[in-house]
């Protein structure tokens, strides 16, 4: 009856109508606002959309405007054998304008650059969607972690008190002299420790409310709870290669490093381009003015216009374009090495994430057997203990297994919700949709 009593407590502190909880999808929507990472995310991927442009603005002319005005201040003197004759002091100002229009019309480098900014772009949406996953899953993965340590802060309170319960009774038993002093100790040694593990569970319980702090930006009120009798679903479809089949053609990660490849392999045309000839279109148009000179003192106004083609063809540069050949050659090599790595690591992380939900199911299904066994035999024990056929220990015994099985079931069923979560992940599939089915699984408030 005791332990009733306290899990009813427990349970009215975290539906108390005073306080609201927040569910799973809240915590989502603060972390989408305050998580820095995902801000910095934010940030990089909008900085990475501006290489198409970049990139563009190679292949379209530029237009130049320059100006200057100048004074000017001429003192003329004439000699002659024997004499001086000062010609006078002129000021006069020139003003010059120059309106200058290049269009390339051939330019390999440039051209290239052009289609790396596309493939820019992919990429920064890629990192992007993987970042946007992480998110998910980081925000889950804290929220969950914080009902993990504050199931184990309820079951070590709980725990503490029924064993205080058969420390006093040892006690009792001892004075009438219907039970040895052994009782005593070995229910003394239980309560002290399971009063060090109700210290620690507390402390591990701000860790993780600190933890889910740095995703939302504040500290967390009350959490939902997953309701009682929640019951997990295995995948679908509940098939190895297929789910291993689809992170291989869908995986964020992948999907960046075949992007970065693809940059590498154009980045050695790019610089193969530095012994490309260049091609370009050039027009100007020009206006000098002058209100006198010091030849004639008189103003004048002149303008000229150009347009031609120029034709550029780089012959030696100290062998520095074909060092960046071989660089971006090298990297490219580094590209594809790369590409294989993040399909192995998908291919592993989406395998273990495959076998610990369906494991995990299964380890879920054998604790709720457990459970009920474990009660079972602390109520069966009790009642060997009253009728003198058990002792004390054999109490403690059982309600160490029952407590044991409690929070081990916890931690499984949270653990196979973030495997799902990964799963999904790991083939590029994770969204609200699916943090959605997780929120309906837990308490209504």
């Amino acid at each position: 009856m005791m332990i009733l009593r306290i899990t009813l407590i427990t349970a009215a502190a975290l539906f108390s109508p005073l306080a609201h909880c927040l569910d799973l999808l809240e915590v989502y929507r603060e972390a989408q606002t305050q998580d820095t990472q995902f801000a910095s995310a934010r940030a990089a991927h909008r900085a990475g959309l501006e290489k198409l442009p970049q990139g563009r603005a190679l292949l379209l002319p530029t237009i130049g405007f320059s100006a200057n005005t100048t004074d000017n201040e001429t003192d003329t003197t004439f000699r002659s054998a024997n004499l001086a004759l000062s010609g006078g002091n002129q000021k006069f100002n020139t003003n010059n304008y120059t309106v200058s229009l290049t269009q390339p019309i051939y330019n390999w480098s440039n051209f290239v650059q052009y289609q790396e900014g596309k493939i820019a772009v992919t990429r920064a949406d890629a990192a992007f969607g993987a970042a946007a996953q992480d998110l998910i899953l980081r925000a889950a993965q804290a929220y969950f972690d914080v009902l993990g340590a504050q199931d184990n802060l309820t079951f070590a309170a709980a725990q503490k008190e029924a064993i205080g319960e058969q420390l006093a009774q040892a006690k009792r038993n001892f004075e009438v002299g219907t039970a040895t002093i052994v009782d005593t100790y070995e229910a003394q040694a239980r309560y002290d420790l399971v009063s060090s593990q109700e210290v620690a569970a507390a402390n591990n319980l701000e860790i993780k409310k600190s933890a889910l702090q740095v995703v939302i930006g504040k500290l967390p009120a009350s959490l939902k709870p997953l309701a009682n009798g929640v019951t997990l679903s295995p995948p679908e479809p509940n098939d190895l290669d297929s789910w291993v089949n689809d992170a291989m053609q869908n995986s964020w990660q992948i999907k960046s490093q075949l992007a970065a490849a693809d940059l590498a392999a154009r980045e050695v045309e790019r610089n193969r381009g530095g012994h490309h000839p260049t091609l370009d279109v050039v027009a100007s148009y020009t206006d000098n003015s002058s209100t006198g000179d010091a030849t004639f003192g008189v103003g004048s106004d002149a303008t000229s216009s150009q347009i031609g083609l120029e034709f550029k063809l780089p012959l030696f540069a100290g062998g520095g374009v074909s060092s960046r050949v071989r660089e971006a050659e090298a990297n490219r090599e580094r590209a594809l090495q790369d590409l294989e790595t993040a399909r192995r690591d998908v291919a592993q992380r989406t395998r273990e994430a495959f076998l610990g939900v369906t494991s995990g199911i299964s380890q879920v299904r054998a604790l709720e057997q457990a459970l009920i066994s474990s009660q079972s035999s602390l109520d069966s024990t009790i009642v060997g203990r009253d009728v003198g056929v058990r002792t004390g220990v054999d109490v403690l015994n059982a309600q160490q297994l029952l407590y044991s099985a409690k929070r081990d079931l916890s931690q499984a069923r949270y653990t196979t919700i973030i495997n799902e979560l990964k799963l999904k992940s790991a083939v590029g599939s994770l969204a609200d949709g699916d943090l959605a089915q997780i929120n309906a699984l837990l308490a209504s408030e």
